[in-house]
């Protein structure tokens, strides 16, 4: 893909095959206005219509504070019903599009994921926190409930009756109970997240891409199917793979011990 220049993002090639996307709104912690949805949503569909030579992101927060405080909240005071409704639609595309998108997508939480921001980091394929991230899905102390995914990600991530206490109860939780729970997959000091989740990056970034993109696709699709229909959509998946350079590569590189060289073909 070619890279857009965007107001609201940052995005950088910090390793071969890996761009990181930074929430790039530091002054109002990183929350996400009605520009930084639509910058997303650019963002990850041209991702998804055309990954070039990416395989994998990292996505983290400007600063060390805030990952995403969620929906600045001061652009939507004294919107109207119908503005707000309109505004949402942006909302929802860009969690669908971060949820649609085939490569691989890591959030790196560096402070405060609070509501929206909580959304976006649910909706990546899995979570690295530094020790300060704090969680929550805040909606309800303001009248409304999360709306981009947050009753679905969150219930399959920690389980519904957590889901249950911590969106109803609107009270943050810590990296560790994140950690704990399974939303987040480890925890790192605040000046080895980003690294910790780069190297994780690259480490996909070397594996076949289309095999990438295709686990990812059964793993997620699977998840909302009976096992019968998981372990079906498995081998269609499996069976994309089979007609490709990179599988035939793969088999050369192994019985002629070395490193494979994929291409993404």
């Amino acid at each position: 893909m070619t890279t857009s220049s965007f107001s609201t993002l940052e995005i950088t090639t910090p390793r071969d095959h890996v761009l990181q996307v930074t929430l790039n709104r530091p002054t109002s912690a990183n929350a996400f206005n009605t520009q930084m949805a639509r910058d997303l949503v650019q963002f990850y569909e041209d991702l998804a219509l055309d990954p070039g030579d990416t395989r994998c992101v990292v996505m983290t927060g400007a600063g060390e504070k805030a990952f995403c405080a969620g929906a600045d909240l001061k652009e939507r005071d004294g919107m109207s019903d119908h503005d707000w409704g309109l505004q949402h639609l942006v909302y929802e595309r860009m969690i669908r599009a971060i949820l649609g998108c085939p490569v691989p997508i890591i959030a790196a939480v560096n402070g405060a994921a609070y509501a929206g921001g909580c959304e976006i980091a649910a909706a990546a394929d899995f979570i690295y926190a530094s020790d300060n991230a704090r969680f929550a899905q805040t909606e309800t102390r303001i009248g409304i409930i999360p709306g981009a995914g947050g009753t679905q990600t969150l219930a399959r991530a920690i389980g519904e009756r957590r889901a249950k206490e911590v969106i109803l109860s609107a009270r943050p939780f810590s990296a560790a109970e994140a950690l704990d729970w399974g939303l987040a997959n480890a925890v790192f000091p605040i000046g080895d997240l980003v690294e910790a989740a780069l190297n994780t990056a690259e480490g996909i970034a070397r594996n076949a891409p289309i095999a990438v993109r295709q686990a990812k696709q059964a793993i997620y699709r699977g998840a909302q199917m009976s096992l019968a229909d998981g372990l079906a959509f498995e081998i269609e998946a499996y069976n994309r793979t089979i007609n490709t350079e990179d599988r035939r590569e793969g088999v050369r590189a192994f019985n002629e011990k070395r490193q494979p060289q994929f291409k993404g073909q």
